[in-house]
């Protein structure tokens, strides 16, 4: 499960404090003990009652200006700090189940009953109400090959919730969670880690009643700018057939190597065979995976 920090007893501190403290004490978010040293940081900002308050009241104002300019992601998170390509700082809002929110829009916008890992860590602190439910799972990602079906090895290890004040390191593809909603609505308070490895690190859905990786979900615009090219003619077809042989990124070799499949239909079949004999685990299994796919649709 998540690694409890302990948050320590430093006073409150507002934003700004917390990124000049941040900018001052760069760590390397692979290392796990540096980055969850700066759990604390996070814990005097928690301590401070009034800044979230005070922050949404001026975005109000401007008409969510500054969120619309900068946050790439959903209503439900307040982007405190936009990334910087090391850390970004957000709020998150978690609506319980029978809130008007959850029974209009349903869970999925909540990441609520999902089985996921990250392809990141980050910190987290339970700001307010009685937070977030998650039953917590532990793999280890070294040992799987990262296919849709394969057994992910997962560990069940407890039920728990982001209770208040409680203070937490999500470890990266490490701990998996199905997150569940609060008992009464709640917020949280995020440090994410990040760097320049991290797009290409592949973030889980698992099949928990399987006990399997359901799918990948990760993606870059550089993938989706790949499958268009090819579509598109020309030298996108050419630099796709580079890629599949050559990208040192396993995951975007897969993804040329469908790209080209569903480019030319004729020549599916052999694209796929010959992707289906190379020497990475990765590529020769996602492609014996579509080759299986394309049969049963041409299947008579």
């Amino acid at each position: 499960m998540p690694r409890l920090i302990d948050p320590g007893d430093g006073g409150p501190i507002g934003v700004g404090e917390l990124v000049e403290a941040l900018e001052a004490t760069p760590v390397d978010v692979r290392d796990e003990d540096a980055f969850a040293s700066l759990g604390p940081l996070l814990a005097r900002l928690g301590r401070n009652r009034d800044f979230l308050a005070d922050m949404a009241i001026a975005e109000l104002k401007t008409r969510c200006e500054g969120q619309l300019a900068a946050n790439g992601y959903g209503a439900q998170s307040f982007l405190l700090r936009p990334p910087n390509g090391r850390y970004l700082l957000r709020a998150n809002f978690w609506p319980a189940r029978q809130d008007p929110v959850t029974r209009a829009s349903g869970t999925a916008a909540f990441f609520y009953d999902l089985p996921h890992d990250h392809n990141f860590p980050f910190l987290t602190w339970g700001y307010l109400g009685p937070g977030y439910w998650s039953d917590y799972y532990e793999y280890d990602v070294d040992a799987v090959t990262g296919l849709p079906g394969e057994d992910a090895g997962l560990r069940f290890v407890e039920r728990s919730r982001l209770e208040p004040d409680k203070l937490m390191l999500y470890r990266m593809r490490r701990d998996v969670h199905v997150q569940l909603p609060p008992d009464a609505f709640s917020v949280s308070l995020n440090i994410l880690g990040s760097d320049p490895a991290q797009p290409w690190l592949d973030q889980y859905v698992f099949d928990m009643e399987a006990g399997t990786i359901a799918r990948a979900i990760t993606c870059t615009a550089a993938e989706a700018l790949v499958t268009l090219s090819v579509h598109f003619g020309g030298n996108g077809t050419d630099l796709a057939a580079d890629f599949a042989v050559r990208h040192p990124c396993e995951r975007m070799r897969v993804t040329a190597l469908a790209a080209l499949a569903s480019a030319d239909p004729r020549e599916a079949v052999s694209i796929l065979e010959r992707a289906a004999a190379s020497t990475s685990a990765y590529v020769a299994g996602h492609a014996r995976l579509r080759l299986a796919a394309l049969m049963r649709q041409t299947a008579p």
